[in-house]
């Protein structure tokens, strides 16, 4: 079985009155490539006529931000064109390629009325070769997703990219990243063999999960070393399991604000030409 170097605490970093936790990049670990960054909102309850999510309009370049709504819902708008609601259980897919500008906030329903929000925010860098590339987006709703289930129908897999258990996920993305978001009854087993090349991005988003015979609570991204291909996973209790890997793209990785580039030049010029417009208007 493949062996666990460490678990990483996600770190408590509330934005407003969102609650937020980030266990990638912290002070212990800060890439696991090509997955660079995750924010996990909540779990938490809005009253009604409150101000839902705080992320209004921004820029990005360079790489690609995945959103999952596991609860409640968020309204993308960008400088593309895209503009839509998605709702509990549904995933976006953006590819910022080579820049554009979007807001992530929640819908004028849900304002209204409130209710339970949790959303994660995942960024998937981009290869050297597409970092400039045109941008895309894509959401869908929970039922446009693909799903595998084990014969018993006690583990869920909503396949969002790549391949699971020969299940092909619903978005087409320029590299091959694998994802799905993993849902577990109690008293639930599953087994996976990923090959020893790829890195794996392994966080418990609800629950607690023994993987390879290490217990991994809610709010704990696993860090795996590359000795072996099998997980053996089980839960206890009703769980559900953020799951990535892909092979590394061995690139050097510059963070600058929401631009990630391979050098700081290429930052530099991501600012200006957010300021000059070339990333679009709003």
């Amino acid at each position: 079985m493949r062996n666990i170097k460490k678990l990483h605490k996600a770190e408590y970093r509330p934005i407003d009155d969102l609650e937020t936790f980030s266990p990638l990049p912290s002070r212990n670990l800060q890439i696991i490539d090509p997955f660079i960054f995750l924010n996990h909102h909540g779990p938490q309850v809005y009253g009604p006529n409150n101000n839902g999510l705080p992320f209004g309009p921004h820029p990005h370049r360079g790489m690609e931000t995945v959103t999952f709504i596991i609860d409640g819902d968020i309204a993308h708008k960008d400088s593309g064109g895209h503009e839509n609601v998605i709702d509990k259980g549904g995933v976006q897919w953006m590819t910022a390629g080579s820049g554009l500008i979007h807001a992530e906030i929640s819908s004028d329903k849900f304002k209204k009325e409130g209710g339970p929000l949790e959303i994660l925010q995942l960024w998937v860098n981009l290869p050297k070769r597409l970092k400039m590339s045109e941008p895309q987006y894509k959401g869908l709703q929970k039922d446009q997703i693909s799903v595998w289930e084990n014969e018993d129908k006690t583990v869920k897999s909503q396949v969002v990219s790549g391949s699971f258990k020969g299940i092909r996920g619903s978005f087409d993305t320029p590299t091959s990243v694998n994802l799905s978001t993993i849902y577990f009854d109690a008293n639930s087993n599953l087994s996976l063999e990923i090959p020893k090349e790829e890195n794996i991005f392994f966080y418990v988003i609800r629950g607690k999960l023994t993987v390879n015979e290490i217990e991994v609570p809610a709010l704990h991204l696993a860090d795996f070393s590359k000795n072996d291909e099998v997980l053996e996973i089980s839960a206890d209790e009703e769980s559900i399991l953020l799951l990535g890997h892909a092979e590394p793209f061995n690139e050097k990785v510059v963070f600058g604000g929401p631009f990630v580039m391979n050098s700081e030049e290429e930052i530099q010029q991501a600012y200006q030409d957010f300021r000059s417009g070339k990333m679009g208007s709003w």
